[in-house]
């Protein structure tokens, strides 16, 4: 009997419409690099952080599509985000100004 897999045209579109954004981040920024984490039932984060130090998200449905998608795009996938990794995000004005009012109360 043959192994056959199963392939759901709903998930790999999905998959591909966020490698294309990843891809897109990627370019934008010089290269990028990328951690997935599982985010409950909405599914996973893909947290992306780009050569000069911008960072983004995106959200897929499952950890599944999150990790094709990373896949597709060819960047480097982290399993943690934390060391240098972490210490390549750069913040600007409005991040600092934005935890500054979550300290505050604000």
């Amino acid at each position: 009997m043959a192994d056959t897999q199963q392939v759901d045209p709903k998930a790999e579109r999905k998959a591909a419409r966020l490698a294309k954004q990843i891809s897109s981040f990627s370019k934008a920024h010089g290269g990028a690099e990328g951690q997935v984490a599982h985010i409950g039932e909405r599914g996973a984060r893909i947290v992306l952080v780009g050569e000069d130090g911008g960072w983004g998200d995106l959200v897929a449905p499952s950890t599944e599509i999150a990790r094709q998608a990373v896949e597709k795009a060819g960047i480097t996938v982290h399993e943690s985000f934390d060391g240098e990794f972490a210490a390549k995000v750069r913040t600007g004005p409005y991040e600092w100004k934005r935890m500054a009012g979550i300290q505050l109360g604000g």
